[in-house]
């Protein structure tokens, strides 16, 4: 069966608005003036899911799958030069996300990615058949399957384009964001590690440490959990393609995946390499699964930050308010004045979504069955909406809380002055039971700690030299690395 002859003019001229395309299951009416063809139109009406698309993210990595595969081929004598041009040319532009609009699949798909991996296909292949003068419909010059997907497979494309978008959200938009919200906080850090606060366990008061020490335990939590981030990368750096359908390499030229993941590499600017076992990155979804829990060990600490945040800036009359955050906007509808620490409640909001996300990625990657595991879509999907809302969560936290929260310094002197725990201090001296003794004397009666300390015996001489408070304070210099400035010689 032949479509109508006005069903194969080029986009826009269809005197209906559409065009009729051919896959092996038969004609499909596309609308005329998209570059997809049958099996995109046939998904859109079949996994029409929701309302959650495929991340435009995995498409422009998928751009850089298809131009080093046409780059591969033609070296090894392939694809002919005419038609790799093109379908580098139309990867370029999908790479740039000019054809964004051309790529409307739900997540909700088959779980191999095969229908992206078939959208890329036949818009990669209509816009090079169109370059080169061809007309769309036709797959001529260009075949979505014999000349874009050549020595290629749903089944290891796909995971590779995951891969490639993971590192490339990872590397280049959150870890930056951490890197600039874990230094501001350091910078606080040192600004203020002189200052002595009163610490506190189980939220009860407890012995003193510097405003400058709290704050280095947030920035080395963020560190830490940035290294491990960037440690978990090392198993996506390892991509499938060249595995084609089953991990054999089947259809694929000789040692086309060592060369195409080379190509990647050369393109991205990232140290891509072929996986060494081809069953593994496509049976499994172990390293998509490493880098989600690499994304909730980031959650877990910030959410920790976050909520240590709202605490000490509680009040300001009838909280903590050792800390001032900056007034954003207006707290309430009814309240006039109120100010919320609604960055830190966005960041709240964002780390369990990241939690929650997390599970749904480890229980997709204990699913699969056999030579793939068919649960890629919503891994991806899950795993670059985690990175994404970190991401700009670090840098509205940073840009318009962290950097602009100031001390509250005669709150934080008031604590300390009025904290029984100082007693702490006292007990090598005079015995744990007796420092006791002196704490719940002062709170039974309403007395400050030295008035009770004098009352049972204590001398002021001894309870003046024993019970200074930036003497319990430890090292907070050497804590942050750092010299004390008096230490500094020339």
């Amino acid at each position: 069966m032949k479509p109508p002859a006005h069903h194969t003019l080029p986009i826009g001229t269809g005197t209906t608005g559409t065009r009729m395309e051919s896959d092996s299951m038969g004609w499909v009416e596309v609308p005329a003036e998209h570059y997809w063809g049958a099996q995109t139109q046939r998904s859109l009406i079949h996994f029409s899911i929701g309302d959650d698309h495929m991340p435009k993210a995995v498409y422009h990595a998928y751009g850089y799958v298809k131009k080093a595969a046409a780059i591969v081929n033609q070296r090894a004598g392939l694809l002919d030069a005419q038609r790799a041009t093109a379908i580098v040319r139309a990867a370029d532009e999908v790479i740039a996300g000019d054809l964004d609009s051309e790529f409307p699949l739900y997540v909700w798909q088959s779980g191999s990615g095969a229908q992206s991996d078939m959208n890329v296909n036949e818009v990669i292949g209509n816009r090079a058949s169109q370059l080169m003068g061809g007309t769309l419909g036709t797959k001529r010059p260009v075949h979505p399957n014999d000349h874009v997907n050549m020595g290629q497979s749903s089944n290891d494309t796909f995971p590779a384009a995951m891969h490639i978008t993971t590192v490339l959200e990872i590397n280049e938009q959150l870890l930056p964001h951490v890197d600039q919200l874990a230094k501001v906080i350091r910078d606080k850090a040192v600004a203020w590690v002189d200052v002595v606060k009163i610490g506190r366990t189980h939220l009860q008061d407890a012995t003193p440490l510097t405003v400058g020490q709290e704050w280095s335990g947030w920035a080395a939590q963020v560190h830490d959990a940035r290294a491990r981030l960037a440690d978990s990368l090392y198993a996506v750096y390892r991509l499938a393609a060249g595995g084609t359908a089953v991990g054999t390499g089947l259809n694929a030229a000789e040692r086309f995946g060592e060369q195409i993941s080379a190509q990647i590499a050369e393109l991205t600017g990232q140290p891509f390499v072929t996986a060494s076992n081809k069953y593994a990155a496509q049976g499994s979804l172990d390293a998509m699964v490493a880098v989600s829990a690499g994304l909730r060990g980031l959650a877990v600490p910030l959410m920790k930050i976050a909520n240590d945040m709202c605490l000490l800036a509680s009040g300001p009359r009838a909280g903590l308010h050792e800390l001032s955050l900056p007034a954003n906007e207006p707290g309430s509808s009814i309240m006039p004045g109120k100010v919320n620490p609604t960055q830190q409640e966005a960041m709240v909001m964002v780390c369990l979504q990241v939690l929650g996300e997390d599970s749904i990625v480890a229980s997709a990657g204990a699913q699969g069955n056999l030579e793939l595991n068919a649960m890629r879509p919503v891994v991806i999907s899950n795993v670059l909406h985690s990175a994404r809302i970190l991401g700009d969560a670090c840098e509205k936290l940073r840009r318009f809380s962290v950097e602009g929260t100031e001390l509250d310094r005669a709150k934080v002197d008031e604590y300390v002055g009025r904290s029984l725990m100082l007693v702490t201090a006292l007990s090598p001296t005079i015995g744990y039971d007796k420092a006791s003794a002196i704490a719940h004397k002062a709170d039974a009666e309403g007395t400050t700690l030295r008035e009770a300390a004098l009352a049972l015996g204590l001398s002021v001489a001894d309870f003046d030299r024993i019970v200074d408070p930036a003497a319990m304070v430890g090292h907070p210099w050497r804590d942050l690395g750092l010299n004390q400035p008096d230490d500094n010689h020339d």
